[in-house]
C-alpha cells in the first residue's frame, strides 16, 4: 500500500468530505479515511494513484476554503530509510518550521552511520534531506544500541554522544572519538595491503577506526575517526603519526608532517581560554606550536575546527592528549547543562530549535534524576513567566533588533516570549540590558539565540567565547538558601556549572522585595545556573506552601 497523508485540514472535515473530494477528480483510494485533528491518512492500490493524488490535490484543491497539502507518509520515507538496516521506529515530529522533522531509530550503531552517510544531502521530492544524530534514550543500555546523531561534511560524528539517565556526566565514559586530519596520499598506507595495518593498529590499541575516503572526493586530506578510551585514542594517534612520518621520509613528499586535530567549534574556545592562556600553557608544556583554523571556515554542515600541532612525534602526542582532556572537559560540561535542560523541558533538540547550527552536539535524554537536583514537576505542569535581562555589548543592539525591527520581532515569534531593550543607562554605556520574559523554554531558545547572533556577527573575537552578564530577581527571603550556609550552595553552584554566579549581600530589595543574582558564562553555563537556582526558588516555595497548608490544617483541628 501507498499511505498519503492529507494535511492542512479544517478541524470540521469528515471522511465522508474526503471521500467526495477523492470522487470528484476520479482519484482511487483504498480503505478508510482515518482522519485526526488538522490532517488525514489514507492508502492508495499502488505508487500510480499515490502520485497522481499528489499532483491533483496538493496546492490545488480547496476543502472547506483550505487548500488541501498531501504528500507521502512516513512508511513511504520508511522504504528509502530501511535499505540502510533494520528500521525501529520511524516518526514524524511536528515543528513550527516549514522544514518536515523525521526522527528514525535503526538497531545498531553501524546502521545508523550508513544510513547518515548515505542520506544526507539524498534528494527526496526535490528537496535535500540533512541528516544528523539524535539521542537515543536506550542509549545506556549498551555502546551498540542504535545511536542517533549528526555527520558533517566530512562524514563525522558530532563530537558527542548522549549520557544515561540518572547519572551525573562526570562519571560516563566520554565517547568522544579522535578526529584526525591526514593527508590523502598518507591514506594508503595508514589502511596497509588489505587493511593489515589498520587492522593492528585496531587490535593493539582496541579502538575501531573509520577512515572517510569516500567524503570529499578529490579532497586533499581526509578524516580518520577513532573511538576509544582516551588512552585507545591517544595510542592510535601516535602509531598513524608515525606511519605518516615514515611514509613522508621514504617517498620524500614532505619534510614535516603536523598533527591535525578536528574538535567542534563549541568546544575550541574553552581549549583557547582567556587570552589564549590554555593554548600557551599546552605549547609551553609539550614543546610544539599549535595553531587553529579560523572561524570564517565554519559552515553549516562542518562545525568543526582544524588544530595543527607542529613538534616532534612524542611532543605532538603529548599536545593531542592535553587537546582531547581539554574537549572532553568541555563536553561533559556541556551534557550536564543540557541534560538539566533537556529534563525540565522533555525533547528539546538544539538542532531543531535552532539555537546553533544542526551540527550541535545532540542534547541528551531526559535524566531521572540529576545529582543535587529535585524534581522539575511543578515547571512542567503549569511552565512559569520568568523575567532575565540578558546584558550585551552596546554597539550589538542593532544585529539584535535588525533593520526595521525585524530580526527582534522574529527573534520574539520563534521563542514564544516577549523581548525588550531598554534604554542606555548613561549615554556613554557600553552594555544594554535585553529584558526576556517567557517560560523555561522560550527563555532557553530567546538566549540561546542571543548567544548565536553575537557570534555570528563578530561582537566577539575569533578566539573568544561568548560570555555574557544576566541577572534574575529572586525574593529577598530566598536569597540566603541561594548562597548557603558560609557561601556553600553558591560556591556548588558554581562548580557544577561553571559559571561566575553572584548574589551581593549588600542590596536593597526593590519593590517588590526581590533581589539580583547575577551570572556570568556562556550560554549553557548560564542557562544551567539558572535553572538551578530556579529549582532552589521551586523548593522554598514549595516549603512555604507545605507550611501554610500544615498551618491551616492545625486551625481547623
Amino acid at each position: 500500500m501507498n499511505k498519503l497523508y492529507i494535511g492542512n485540514l479544517n478541524e470540521s472535515v469528515t471522511p465522508a468530505d474526503l471521500e467526495k473530494v477523492f470522487a470528484e477528480h476520479k482519484i482511487s483510494y483504498s480503505g478508510q479515511f482515518l482522519v485526526k485533528s488538522g490532517y488525514a491518512f489514507v492508502d492508495c492500490p499502488d505508487e500510480h494513484w499515490a502520485m497522481k493524488a499528489i499532483e491533483t490535490f496538493s496546492g490545488k484543491v480547496e476543502l472547506q476554503g483550505k487548500r488541501l497539502e498531501i504528500e507521502h507518509s512516513v512508511p513511504k520515507k520508511q522504504s528509502l530509510l530501511a535499505q540502510y538496516g533494520t528500521v525501529e521506529n520511524c516518526e514524524q515530529v511536528n515543528t513550527e518550521s516549514e522544514t518536515a522533522v523525521v526522527n528514525v531509530t535503526y538497531s545498531n550503531r553501524e546502521q545508523t552511520r550508513q544510513a547518515i552517510m548515505k542520506l544526507n544531502g539524498h534528494q527526496l521530492e526535490n528537496h535535500a534531506l540533512k541528516v544528523s544524530y539524535i539521542p537515543d534514550e536506550q542509549i545506556a543500555q549498551g555502546p551498540e544500541n542504535g545511536r542517533r546523531g549528526g555527520f558533517g561534511s566530512r562524514g563525522q560524528p558530532r563530537q558527542g554522544s548522549p549520557v544515561a539517565a540518572g547519572t551525573p556526566a562526570k562519571q560516563q565514559q566520554v565517547d568522544i572519538p579522535l578526529r584526525l586530519l591526514v593527508p590523502t596520499q598518507y591514506v594508503g598506507a595508514i589502511i596497509g595491503k588489505e587493511g593489515a595495518t589498520i587492522r593492528n593498529i585496531t587490535k593493539q590499541t582496541q579502538s575501531k577506526i573509520d577512515v572517510h575516503r569516500k567524503e570529499n572526493a578529490g579532497a586533499a586530506e581526509k578524516a580518520i575517526s577513532v573511538h576509544s578510551t582516551p588512552e585507545g585514542c591517544s595510542s592510535a594517534c601516535k602509531m598513524i603519526l608515525e606511519i605518516m612520518h615514515k611514509e613522508a621520509k621514504d617517498t620524500k613528499t614532505a619534510d614535516e608532517v603536523p598533527l591535525k586535530i578536528l574538535a567542534h567549534n563549541n568546544f575550541v574556545g574553552r581549549l583557547i581560554g582567556k587570552e589564549g592562556r590554555n593554548l600557551k600553557k599546552v605549547e609551553q608544556d609539550t614543546e610544539t606550536k599549535i595553531t587553529i583554523s579560523s572561524l570564517q571556515d565554519l559552515t553549516l554542515y562542518n562545525p568543526e575546527r582544524t588544530i595543527t600541532v607542529k613538534g616532534a612525534i612524542e611532543n605532538c602526542c603529548k599536545a593531542e592528549q592535553e587537546i582531547m582532556k581539554k574537549v572532553r572537559e568541555a563536553y561533559e560540561n556541556d551534557v550536564a547543562a543540557m541534560s538539566l535542560q533537556s529534563h525540565l523541558i522533555p525533547g528539546l533538540n538544539l538542532a531543531a530549535v535552532g539555537l546553533f547550527p544542526a551540527s550541535s552536539s545532540a542534547v541528551p535524554p531526559p535524566p531521572s534524576s540529576v545529582t543535587g537536583a529535585a524534581p522539575y514537576s511543578s515547571f512542567m505542569q503549569a511552565p512559569e513567566q520568568e523575567m532575565v535581562q540578558v546584558f550585551i555589548p552596546a554597539q550589538a543592539v542593532g544585529a539584535i533588533i535588525g533593520k526595521k525591527g525585524q530580526h527582534i520581532k522574529q527573534l520574539s515569534r520563534f521563542a514564544s516570549a516577549s523581548i525588550k531593550i531598554a534604554p542606555p543607562e548613561t549615554p556613554d554605556s557600553k552594555v544594554r540590558m535585553v529584558i526576556i520574559t517567557g517560560p523555561p523554554e522560550a527563555q532557553f531558545k530567546a538566549q540561546g539565540r542571543i548567544y548565536g547572533k553575537l557570534k555570528e556577527e563578530n561582537f566577539f573575537g575569533p578566539k573568544e567565547e561568548v560570555k555574557l552578564e544576566t541577572h534574575i530577581r529572586v525574593p529577598a527571603s530566598a536569597a540566603g538558601r541561594v548562597i548557603g550556609k558560609g557561601g556553600k550552595t553558591v560556591n556548588e553552584l558554581q562548580n557544577l556549572t561553571a559559571a561566575e554566579v553572584v548574589v551581593p549581600r549588600d542590596q536593597t530589595p526593590d519593590e517588590n522585595d526581590q533581589v539580583i543574582v547575577k551570572i556570568i558564562g556562556h550560554f549553557y553555563a548560564s542557562q544551567m545556573a539558572q535553572r538551578k537556582i530556579r529549582d532552589i526558588l521551586a523548593q522554598v516555595k514549595q516549603q512555604h506552601q507545605k507550611g501554610q497548608s500544615n498551618q491551616a490544617q492545625a486551625r481547623r483541628k
